[in-house]
Order: structure tokens, then sequence, then C-alpha cells
């Protein structure tokens, strides 16, 4: 099973649903009007793979625990964002009960210094932007139950191939922080 937190409209899930019939996404958001739309459309397409849960990174849901092979959060903001750029250990550790150990952990970071100044700061986000982020935060993953694996800067280009209604619009915008992040579960949570 993949798993996209926060997920937003349901792109990301629709899209890879329709690419794969024979494997369940399920995408996961806390807005549950954002999901209308595509959950409608897949309704209509018969698309018996995916399925939309309103749900908070804070409040994630117990029956999945233990499912996901895969797990995507692409541009999160507020907690979400919190979650996985501080890192927030104990709701990382939510997510990583979500996960088969092994499983793959993708974060995509988009950031503008400028204007999302005021958001870094609330958050406390200062030192993921100038620093390297895999240091900043491989001892907040590690104890969360993940190895994290890589990061790399993602160039717009990168960013506009995720299937993604956000990812999609914020590749055009050059002055972003983008960064994408791998992380694997471990064996012992």
């Amino acid at each position: 099973m993949s798993l996209d937190i926060g997920t937003g409209d349901g792109r990301l899930p629709y899209t890879l649903a329709r690419q794969a019939p024979g494997r369940l996404y399920v995408g996961l958001d806390a807005n549950a009007a954002g999901l209308r739309e595509l959950s409608g459309r897949a309704f209509r397409a018969g698309l018996a793979n995916v399925v939309y849960i309103r749900a908070a990174v804070e409040d994630l849901p117990l029956p999945l625990s233990g499912l996901a092979d895969s797990v995507t959060i692409v541009l999160p903001w507020g907690s979400l964002l919190a979650t996985v750029a501080l890192p927030a250990v104990s709701l990382l550790r939510g997510i990583r009960a979500l996960c088969q150990p092994g499983a793959t952990f993708t974060i995509v970071l988009g950031i503008d210094p400028d204007r999302d100044r005021s958001e870094v700061r609330r958050l406390g986000l200062t030192p993921l932007v100038q620093r390297d982020p895999v240091r900043h935060l491989s001892a907040g993953y590690r104890a969360a139950g993940f190895a994290l694996t890589a990061a790399r800067q993602l160039r717009p280009q990168e960013l506009a191939l995720w299937p993604s209604t956000w990812a999609r619009r914020l590749a055009r915008r050059h002055s972003r922080f983008l960064c994408q992040l791998e992380a694997t579960a471990t064996a012992d949570r």
C-alpha cells in the first residue's frame, strides 16, 4: 500500500492509482473539502484502488498500522511541515507506525525564504533552509524509527514531475528552496 499524507486535492494517489491498478493508494488530508473532486472522479471512473481518508498527522488512522510499504509527503504546510522539517519526533513515530519495516518514505519540501518568512519563523525552520538537511534531521528521524538515507536539492523541473497540483504550481517559482528527502523505516520501532 502507498500512503500519501497531506495529499491536498488527492491528485498524487489518483494519478498513481490510474497507472498501477493492482496497487492500493491511500490519500490522507486534514481537509476533507479538498478531497471531494478527485474522490468523486475516482468513484465515477471505477478506481477501486484509491481511497481518501480525512486525517491529520496528529491523529493518523490506527487501522492502517503496519500496512504501508511506501509513504510520501509532498509540499507539506503547517503542522505537517513542522513534523517532517523540525522534526517532531512523536508525530514522525505516528507515521512510522503506519509503515512496514523497510518502507520507503519520500518527503518533498518547497520553502520560499522570502514569501514564507513568517511561516518559517513561526515553525522554527530557519536551520533547515540554511544548513545541510541530512545533518539537521538525522537524529530526529532515527529516534522515530527511520533511517534518513538521502537529501538532495530539486530543480523546479524535477518538482513539476510530481503528479501533484501544488508541485506543478510551485515549480514555476524559482526562488523556492526545493529538497527531496529519502528515508527507510527501520526494523525496530
